[in-house]
């Protein structure tokens, strides 16, 4: 049984083809969690266990998995590289405490690995980097350590150089213990030959070492004196490198091929020495039922309070994955669902290895564990105890920017298809489906084309069902150029009685990317109790909700607004007819004539555009950018390639990499992510 002290959970994250999977494959194979590596170019990679994932090469779902080194346990998170699934990295760093960045020795910093480096950073996750395919052509360990300076703005602080980069990689130099290790082929690296440094690796690693030093002294105060005064030795230095690492102040680098097997074991034990355990970070804050703040011990003894980072349907039974920060959770217990204050039961917990799961009686704080049972769970909930109600901070799901339409064939697909879809939509946040009423199109939404394109694939294989998809169109968004003023009465009967309300209201644009903001008018008392008095709650908060859902529906392309401010003016009652459905129904007719007259227009995603390119082939790159009606903001030399960075309308980019691949002979990389809904 392990203490909290020696737990770690940790993400493995990087830019796409980086080599996250391949590193954790060899990361399990060392600490026996399995027997036989397998490869992502050949299908085989244990974490990569979706047919999809298995075909493309290509991590989709992140998955989970725990595995035991030097007396620690390890719960680790292979995350997918591809932007189109950044909810996988965001919903995983939210709940790690630790993180191992993976970089290509040639490629160095890729965008997508400043991506999700600064989503880690907004969560204040301490991270390793790991210097990866140090045995390509062309690897240049100075070159990525100084891109991670300059691009991530870390401090870098080697504990291990190559042995020879490139086709004479050949080992790595402990710049602590000052030996070389040699890995050994025979034995996919199982073996380590630890040798004394001879004079010319000595010569070559001391420079490093005492830069080593240095930095770290500058990193940690109570290293400094130590250093000052020549009095440290090995446990000294990883003492306080543990200290500097936990406190961000800089980042741990090691290097090695995981393909050919060599530095993987390094970076295990840098896992163990300088990434924290659950009791190092500082304790997440939970807001009680009035808003306040209190600090969520991590404590096994403690009240429950867990989050629900995940959520996977298997067999119809609803699989949550859960982070616990304090308390325990045991089979056959009840949990309470804070989030929408329902009661749940725990039929079973389960430790996951990718798509395994081994059944365990129970979980206390710390862990990151699979329960069956959670039937109200969703993404982003907290689960805690009734006598400590606190909700943890909710995983914000981002907006989908893409949208599909799904017909079936016959009735019978419908149904299978309406069961696929509400399967993955409760597993993936960033699905959205709405049924169009004209039409009956399921209209199905996304973060891409990749995205969608990976869902229709699942439903064909796991439903075998194909209906019929139309052409990818890019989900708008509406606001308003100028202010408008607008009253509206609801009269009528329903269900037998009558039904009064009367709103004015006050429309004006926000700045682009504010939001919304909904709020009563100098009508309404500041004094609660003179409010109160004068207008029924009830009747208020009717009102309020009818502006919001009318929100919800623009004027010209019927999607939901966004950056309006709504100012609700003034209501007007009649005795005993006067009610909250009245002024719903009214707040509601009274924005709409307010939107007709404030001038609407319709707003597109645009996109964030980054494309590396030899600089032979930049002309023709900037050239198909600007036909797709894109803008050049900013260009980059890295590494001997161009890096232009611009922005672009998503729907004029639809097949664009197709075409930069054939305009640049296959030499150009490129990296979108949605940036704002403008206008275009």
């Amino acid at each position: 049984m392990s203490t909290l002290a020696q737990l770690r959970n940790i993400g493995i994250i990087a830019h796409i083809d980086a080599g996250k999977t391949t590193l954790t494959e060899r990361m399990l194979f060392y600490t026996r969690k399995i027997h036989r590596m397998g490869e992502v170019h050949d299908g085989t990679a244990t974490m990569d266990y979706l047919p999809e994932e298995q075909e493309r090469g290509i991590t989709i779902a992140s998955a989970c998995t725990t595995c035991q080194w030097n007396d620690h346990v390890i719960n680790i998170i292979d995350t997918p590289g591809h932007v189109d699934f950044t909810i996988e990295v965001e919903r995983s760093l939210r709940v790690l405490d630790g993180a191992v960045g993976v970089f290509c020795a040639v490629g160095g910093v890729e965008p997508q690995s400043e991506t999700v480096w600064r989503q880690s950073e907004e969560f204040g996750v301490p991270k390793l980097a790991f210097i990866n395919k140090m045995d390509r052509p062309g690897a240049d360990y100075e070159g990525v350590l100084e891109a991670l300076r300059v691009r991530l703005g870390v401090t870098p602080l080697p504990l291990n150089i190559p042995v020879g980069q490139g086709e004479e990689f050949s080992g790595v130099i402990d710049l602590i213990a000052r030996e070389r290790l040699m890995f050994d082929a025979e034995d996919q690296g199982q073996s380590i030959l630890r040798t004394p440094l001879s004079e010319t690796e000595a010569a070559l690693a001391t420079p490093w070492r005492e830069k080593m030093l240095e930095t770290l002294a500058e990193a940690d105060e109570a290293f400094l004196d130590a250093y000052l005064g020549g009095e440290y030795g090995d446990a000294d230095i990883r003492a306080a490198l543990r200290r500097a690492t936990v406190a961000r102040r800089i980042t741990p680098v090691l290097c090695g091929s995981a393909l050919r097997n060599a530095g993987i074991q390094p970076v295990l034990d840098a896992v163990c020495d300088c990434l924290p355990s659950p009791a190092d970070v500082p304790p997440a804050t939970g807001l009680d039922e009035d808003g306040g703040e209190h600090l969520v011990q991590s404590a096994a003894d403690g009240p429950l309070s867990a989050l629900v980072f995940k959520v996977l349907m298997d067999g119809g039974r609803k699989v949550a994955f859960l982070r616990l920060y304090a308390g325990t959770i045991k089979e056959g217990e009840a949990c309470r669902n804070l989030s929408r204050k329902a009661d749940d039961r725990v039929s079973r917990i389960y430790r996951m290895h990718a798509d395994r799961r081994e059944q365990i009686p129970s979980a206390s704080a710390g862990d990151i564990v699979a329960v069956v049972g959670l039937r109200s769970a969703h993404t982003g909930e907290t689960y805690g105890d009734r006598s400590r109600p606190l909700l943890l901070e909710a995983i914000e799901a981002y907006q989908p920017v893409i949208t599909l339409a799904l017909e079936p064939r016959n009735a019978d697909e419908g149904k299978t298809l309406d069961e696929a879809l509400a399967r993955f939509t409760t597993e993936d946040p960033t699905l959205t489906v709405e049924l169009d009423e004209g039409s009956g199109h399921r209209m199905v939404s996304g973060m891409g084309e990749l995205h969608l394109d990976v869902l229709l694939e699942r439903i064909r294989r796991e439903y075998g069902i194909a209906p019929r998809a139309g052409r990818p169109q890019v989900v708008r968004r509406e606001t308003i150029r100028r202010e408008a003023d607008a009253e509206a009465e609801f009269d009528r009967e329903l269900g037998k009685e009558q039904h009064y309300g009367c709103v004015a209201l006050h429309a004006a644009p926000r700045s682009r990317g504010a939001g919304n903001a909904v709020r009563l008018g100098d009508f309404y008392p500041t004094d609660p109790r003179e409010a109160a008095r004068l207008w029924p709650k009830a009747w208020v908060d009717a009102a309020v909700q009818g502006v919001t859902d009318a929100l919800q529906s623009g004027a010209i392309t019927g999607y939901p607004l966004q950056d309006v401010d709504v100012t609700i003016t003034g209501l007007k009652r009649r005795d005993n007819t006067s009610s909250a459905p009245g002024y719903h129904m009214a707040a509601g007719a009274a924005l709409r004539r307010a939107l007709a007259d404030a001038d609407p227009v319709a707003l597109e995603p645009v996109m964030a555009v980054e494309i590396v390119v030899p600089e032979a082939h930049l002309g023709a790159a900037i050239s198909l950018f600007g036909a797709c009606g894109g803008k050049v903001e900013n260009l980059l030399d890295r590494a001997g390639q161009k890096v232009m960075q611009g922005l672009a309308p998503l729907r004029q980019m639809f097949g664009f990499s197709t075409s930069l691949r054939s305009a640049t002979q296959g030499r150009a990389g490129l990296v979108m992510k949605f940036e704002k809904f403008d206008r275009v």
